[in-house]
Parts: C-alpha cells; structure tokens; sequence
C-alpha cells in the first residue's frame, strides 16, 4: 500500500532510528518506493543490525553510525538532505525514571541539535516522533491535541519539550515541522527483549515458552494499540504535504479505538491456543491509565486513514514473533 503520488526518486530522506522499530519500517518503505536517497542515522543503542540489513538491499540507502548528540554528527548527516524523519530517541517510561539525565539528553539536547543542524543544511521539512504521554494526568477522553495534563514521567517532559522547540523552530527560523504522538504503535520487528521491552512479544514469546508474564496492577488500563504501518503512513504524508495550514502542529497517531492490557493477553493467547495465565503485579509508576485518541486532526490536515486496526495488526504481529520463537 501507497501512502504518496510524488515521484520520489529525485528525493533524499533522512531517517534519525532507521536502525529501530518505527525508524526501520520508514526507510523500509521509502526505499521500496524508489527513494532517489534514504540516509539512516543510529547510534545502534536500541537499532539493530539486522533492520539495517533489510534496507542494505536498495541502491538508495546510506548509513551514517553516529549520536544526535553530537551536532558535527547531525550536521554531516543533514547535509543535502530535503526531509527528516526523526525517529532517534529513548523511550519507555520506565527508563525515563531511572535515567533521567540520559533521557534528556538524547531526547531534548539530540532534538535540537537535529533541529539546528536542519535550518543550517535547509531542509524543507522535518517531521518527528513525539508521545500521547504528554497527555500526562489529563483524564479526557479521548484525547485531543489542544488538552494536555501533567507529566507523569521525565519522558513525557522531554517529549513536550520537543514540541515547545518545535514550534519555536518555526516561528524564529521558519521551519517547516511537525510532530506526532505516537499511541502504542505495536508491530513486526519490535523489540522483543531487555528490560524495557514491548508488551506484545513479551506476551507471544512468554505464553509460547510458558516463562512469566507480568501484567502490571489490574490489567483493566486502556491503550489505543496502533499497528506501525500507520505510524509510516503518518511519517510519509507528513514529510511530503504542501498543506501549510498542517504545519506547526502535534498531531495524535492512533486508531480511535482502545482495549485493555488484560484484553490484549486472551487476544493473543487464543491466537496461540493456550491456556498459559498471566502474572500481576503492582502499577507501573508513571503510567497514564487510559488512552484514546482523537484522530479527527491528522484525518482532516494530512489525510491520515488507518489503515489496519487492532486485530488484523495483531495477526501479523503474533505470527512474525511466533516464527522467531520456534
């Protein structure tokens, strides 16, 4: 599936990540589409060798090993460079609370260096992964862009963040950016491993082995599972509008529909057809309790329509983590 009519072979794209999950699908997809140059940029700290082999098939694709941290780095990478996907970053919550100042460091010091070096090089425009944890304490749903809480996490903070340089970027220099929060983009090639690793292959790779599955407090907490082909989808149209009006903005990626943590464990394990139970545990400090989003937004400015929902996504998904662990 296509989400462009550009020729994009005249294009060159740089991709921040393209070495992790969301990162890895982008370039994936520019590069099946005849991307004239796709340049990936990753420290390989949570990227993976093997994502990069998938792209290393396209004549199109450059790989620059290197940290957003370092500005001479963003500068080289963004050099000829026409549009920025800027996936690089540390996630997880539970991270952000026991490393804050490594977080904030890449997450906020490695935005604006990326940002600086974009106006320096002058890209046309720059889109970037920010967080439905900048809803932080606000109990509305769903959520819309215009209504945020308080942070729950030094996460949520460096991701807000991101969204106040952003806008600063365009009204002191005049780029042309904007950014998307992310809710719960789940999908093939996910990190199934490490201590903060994604719930569903933890779920498929635990019930498979029969090897402790935590789900933490009641498992009644929602999310807004979201399939990553829709996360591309945003990226690309992103990236590629002429649409002025959707500039400067932040921008819910989402389905508008959310189940329960409990929900997605019998999903999967009916899939898998076992009867492996799952473990609780206490809450997960600094964890929103439900999630949905309003996608009205980014449907009507970029022309966003998901494209695959929580079942069929979670078929897919089910069935790549299955082959890897048998």
């Amino acid at each position: 599936m296509t989400f462009h009519n550009q020729d994009l072979g005249n294009s060159r794209f740089l991709v921040t990540g393209g070495g992790g999950f969301i990162g890895g699908h982008i370039a994936e997809y520019l590069l099946k589409n005849g991307a004239g140059k796709v340049r990936v940029l990753d420290n390989l700290s949570n990227g993976f060798r093997a994502n990069l082999d998938i792209l290393q098939a396209y004549a199109g694709f450059e790989f620059i090993e290197g940290d957003i941290r370092n500005l001479d780095t963003c500068q080289a990478a963004c050099a000829g460079i026409d549009y920025i996907s800027h996936q690089a970053a540390l996630g997880s919550v539970p991270r952000s609370i026991k490393e804050p100042q490594n977080t904030n460091d890449v997450n906020v010091g490695g935005f604006v260096n990326m940002l600086k070096a974009a106006v320096d090089n002058q890209v046309q425009q720059v889109v970037y992964a920010s967080s439905s944890s900048v809803y932080g304490d606000d109990p509305t749903l769903p959520k819309q862009e215009q209504r945020t809480g308080n942070c729950l996490s030094p996460y949520a903070v460096s991701k807000k963040t991101n969204e106040l340089y952003a806008q600063v970027f365009a009204s002191a220099y005049g780029l042309r950016i904007m950014g998307f929060r992310y809710f719960n983009i789940f999908g093939p090639r996910q990190d199934p491993d490490g201590p903060y690793a994604a719930v569903i292959p933890l779920f498929v790779k635990g019930i498979m082995q029969r090897t402790p599955v935590y789900i933490n407090g009641d498992g009644e907490q929602t999310r807004d599972f979201t399939f990553v082909e829709n996360a591309v989808q945003v990226n690309v149209k992103g990236m590629l509008t002429r649409n002025t009006e959707a500039l400067d903005k932040a921008y819910n990626v989402a389905i508008g529909e959310n189940f329960s943590v409990n929900h997605l464990y019998h999903a999967i394990r009916t899939y898998l057809g076992s009867d492996f139970e799952p473990t609780y545990r206490e809450p997960r400090a600094g964890d929103i309790r439900n999630s949905l989003a309003d996608i009205s937004a980014a449907q009507k400015l970029l022309g966003y329509q998901p494209v695959r929902r929580f079942e069929e996504g979670l078929t897919e998904t089910i069935e790549f983590f299955r082959q890897q662990y048998t």
